[in-house]
């Protein structure tokens, strides 16, 4: 665009400055040609301005102004000079759309002639066709898309993001907090440093592990103890706030708005300085261990796992992958900074697929030791990897959380003298995805079990920006407890 041109934000304003044109050429009682030939012009030159096809220059626009007595402003106004004109503006804008483009029907040209009616029929019938469009779309399958696409950005970055861990680092110095773990007393100073209450409440509605309410600065925790630590679910609060994170207009926003308030809450719960300062220690001595920097830190496994991920590569050069299994082999979670060959689906997406059984993450359910650190070498068709993996509880079962490397880089790790030692060949279906053929022919045709089938295959997203919260029941919440008066501060429960 030339310096000169008027600058509408976008091609419904260059339709809408056209339209009052044609308002107030028409109002003046001029045709198209009688315009055209006192600006000197010819009649299709101007009729692409009136129809919004092209940008106006504003040596034109007062041109025009000055022929029709009428200020440049009044024609730079966003409303639409009569009904009928948005109506056209708003049809002229639905068959530029992807949506009506995508359905390969004629363009259908905006004359007299069609009715007000026609038009509002028209309208109606395109945003059912969106809305039908958006519902197909927010799928498994779209969800399945948009997290492999995620997880590719991830592993681009090795799953490290220091704009994240600079704030984290900021967060930390506003209440002094230089190393050691983060007690519970000084997540509740960094709530109140920030201007929170915390507000442990019976009636927290079922699809929420905690909510915010900004207006009023609380944080609303559940009063029942759970398996999550309530450290982390006040500082996932305190990191969506700090990040300013808005309501997410789609699943891809949605999923990338967790993964950096997670990233934010663990970096804060495991400082970068510190657990580096650890790690390398521990590789100096070769004693590599994710339990040894749980335990530094008093966090749970799953995190300390996940935050040996986000720093070995980055600060010690030893690439690594971290998995989440369930019992049943589906993966939960995985991450992956090395040259590790997850199992995918045609979309790219891991979450859901079944891991190999000789793989670590399924093997470690089979040891009766479930306090000594689970390791074994695993040879991969793209090479052999030691991997070392514990089992978690929770409200969905036992999960294993796994983290391994490939095996020249074992020599750092505790736990690489392990004598345990698999062969996977998955994807190939005959490494463990098929029995026995002596025992498909014993049991054939006599066998017809009942799946344990879950609705969220089948069914959309659920509605809502925030995927899985009852949003009526977390409003009414909020008019329940919101305050009559000045908060008071409480303390976060042990």
């Amino acid at each position: 665009m030339a310096h000169d041109d008027v600058d509408p934000d976008d091609s419904s304003d260059r339709l809408t400055i056209g339209r009052r044109i044609r308002a107030r050429r028409l109002e003046r009682g001029m045709s198209l040609r009688e315009l055209a030939a006192a600006l000197d012009r010819a009649p299709s030159q101007l009729s692409v301005i009136e129809n919004g096809r092209r940008d106006l220059r504003l040596g034109e626009l007062r041109r025009i102004a000055r022929v029709l007595d009428v200020a440049e402003e009044d024609l730079l106004r966003q409303e639409p000079p009569s009904r009928r004109a948005a109506l056209e503006i708003a049809l002229e804008k639905a068959q530029a759309g992807a949506l009506y483009q995508g359905l390969d029907l004629p363009d259908l040209p905006v004359r007299r002639s069609l009715s007000d009616a026609a038009i509002e029929t028209i309208l109606r019938l395109h945003d059912e066709l969106g809305r039908l469009h958006h519902e197909r779309a927010a799928t498994p399958e779209e969800a399945r898309r948009v997290n492999g696409q995620l997880r590719e950005e991830q592993a681009r970055s090795g799953n490290y993001y220091p704009e994240l861990e600079a704030t984290a680092q900021e967060l930390l110095a506003r209440i002094d907090h230089t190393g050691g773990p983060l007690s519970h007393r000084k997540v509740s100073l960094l709530a109140a440093e920030l201007g929170f209450t915390l507000h442990s409440v019976a009636d927290l509605p079922h699809s929420t592990r905690s909510i915010t309410d900004a207006e009023n600065m609380r944080i609303y925790l559940p009063r029942e103890r759970s398996t999550t630590d309530p450290r982390t679910t006040v500082l996932q609060a305190i990191a969506a706030h700090v990040l300013g994170e808005k309501e997410p207009a789609d699943y891809g926003d949605l999923l990338r708005q967790r993964v950096e308030v997670n990233y934010l809450a663990s970096a804060m719960l495991l400082p970068e300085a510190g657990a580096v300062q650890f790690l390398r220690a521990a590789k100096t001595q070769r004693e590599l261990s994710v339990e040894d920097l749980r335990d530094e830190f008093s966090v749970s496994y799953e995190i300390a796992a996940h935050r040996f991920t986000n720093l070995v590569t980055r600060h010690l050069e030893l690439p690594v992958h971290f998995l989440k299994t369930h019992f049943s082999g589906a993966i939960v979670k995985a991450y992956q900074n090395d040259e590790v060959r997850f199992p995918t689906d045609a979309l790219g997406a891991v979450e859901g697929q079944i891991v190999c059984r000789w793989w670590s993450a399924r093997q470690v359910f089979t040891s009766e030791d479930r306090m000594s650190p689970y390791c074994q070498y695993t040879d991969k068709p793209g090479g052999t990897y030691w991997c070392t993996s514990h089992i978690e509880s929770g409200p969905g079962g036992e999960f294993s959380i796994s983290v391994g490397t490939r095996f020249e880089h074992t020599r750092w790790f505790r736990g690489r003298e392990t004598t345990r030692r698999f062969a996977s060949s998955c994807p190939d279906p005959d490494c463990c995805r098929q029995a026995e053929p002596a025992q498909e022919q014993r049991w054939q045709g006599s066998v017809w079990p009942v799946a344990r089938l879950h609705a969220s295959l089948l069914a959309a997203m659920p509605s809502g920006t925030f995927t899985g919260v009852d949003r009526v029941a977390m409003l009414e919440f909020l008019d329940r407890h919101a305050p009559q008066e000045q908060p008071t501060d409480q303390a976060l429960p042990h």
